[in-house]
C-alpha cells in the first residue's frame, strides 16, 4: 500500500524544525519503524511529515555517573552496542529484529508508547525522564517525568507542535540487579506480556507490560518472598483478552514472570557485593 500524499519537510536545525511544528503540525520522522507502517496502511494521514535526521545535536548517547541520555536520533542498535546501562542494553536486545533495531529510535520508541513495549517499561522502573521542546518565539523545553510521560496506549506527553528531543535513564543504585523477562509468541514479536525488575539491598521495583493501558509500575517489599510479591503483581494488573492470549492468562504469566525477574535480579545484585 502507499501512503496518502503529504507535504515533506526536512529542517536542518532545531528551531527550523520546531518552527514547522508549531505552524504546520503533522508527524515526526526519525527512525520511521512505527511511523512508516502507519502511513502505509493508512492508519495515520498527516498533512505534514517533518524528517529530523538532518537536524544537527540530536545524535548520540551520553553516559555520566547519574544516569544516561539518549538523544532523539540515537538508534536502538547504536545504544545497545555502547552499553552504557545494563537494564537499557538488556531491554534492547528484546526490541523487534536487528534490522528494525538498526533504523528504530529509542526516544521514537518512548513516544509510540505502545504499553506492550520494552524500553517504556524501563524508563518507567527506573523513574527516568524525558525532554520535550517546543517553539515559542524561542525553543523552551520542559522535562516529563515518566509516571506522567505514558498517558495511555499509544499516547505520550508530546503535544502537537512538540518534539521529544532526549531521555533519561538515571544510574542504578550500587548493589543493584537487574532482569528484564518477556514471553512472545516468536522472538521479535510483541510480548504477551513481560517485566523488568530492579533490586537494590533495601527495595525492589518492577514494571510490566502488556498487561494494561500504560506501563505498570509497583514498588515491593525488599524481603525475598518472591512468591508473594508475584500476586501482588498479578492483583494490580488490568490485562485484556485478545486475539493472542486471553486476560486470564496474561496475568498468570506476569506474575509467573515478576517472580522470575525479581528472583535473577536479587541474585544479580548478590554476586556484584559479593554477598
Amino acid at each position: 500500500m502507499k501512503p496518502p500524499p503529504f507535504t515533506y519537510h526536512a529542517p536542518r536545525d532545531l528551531p527550523a524544525a520546531l518552527r514547522t511544528l508549531a505552524e504546520a503540525g503533522g508527524k515526526v520522522l526519525a527512525g520511521g519503524q512505527s511511523l512508516i507502517p502507519m502511513l502505509n496502511m493508512r492508519l495515520a494521514a498527516p498533512e505534514h511529515v517533518v524528517d529530523i535526521n538532518r537536524v544537527a545535536g540530536l545524535d548520540g548517547v551520553e553516559a555520566t555517573p547519574a544516569g544516561v541520555t539518549v538523544r532523539a536520533l540515537a538508534r536502538h542498535a547504536d545504544v545497545e552496542r555502547a552499553g552504557v546501562h545494563p537494564l537499557l542494553t538488556r531491554a534492547l536486545k528484546l526490541v523487534a529484529h536487528p534490522v528494525i533495531r538498526n533504523r528504530g529510535t529509542v526516544v521514537g520508541s518512548l513516544v509510540h508508547a505502545d504499553p506492550a513495549a520494552e524500553l517504556p517499561a524501563v524508563l518507567a522502573v527506573l523513574g527516568g525522564s524525558v525532554r520535550v521542546a517546543r517553539w515559542d518565539g524561542r525553543v523552551t523545553v520542559r522535562e516529563v517525568p515518566a509516571d506522567e510521560f505514558f498517558v495511555g496506549p499509544m499516547e505520550s506527553a508530546v503535544g502537537p507542535g512538540e518534539l521529544a528531543v532526549s531521555a533519561f535513564f538515571p544510574a542504578l543504585g550500587e548493589g543493584a540487579g537487574v532482569a528484564f523477562e518477556e514471553i512472545a509468541r516468536r522472538h521479535g514479536d510483541y510480548a504477551l506480556a513481560g517485566v523488568c525488575a530492579v533490586v537494590t539491598p533495601d527495595s525492589a521495583r518492577v514494571a510490566c507490560i502488556g498487561v494494561g493501558a500504560r506501563p505498570v509500575v509497583l514498588d515491593l517489599d525488599r524481603n525475598g518472598d518472591w512468591g508473594a510479591a508475584a500476586a501482588l503483581v498479578r492483583e494490580a494488573t488490568e490485562p485484556e483478552s485478545d486475539i493472542h492470549a486471553t486476560a486470564a492468562y496474561r496475568r498468570h504469566l506476569v506474575g509467573v514472570l515478576a517472580e522470575r525477574a525479581l528472583r535473577d535480579a536479587a541474585r544479580e545484585g548478590a554476586a556484584a557485593r559479593g554477598a
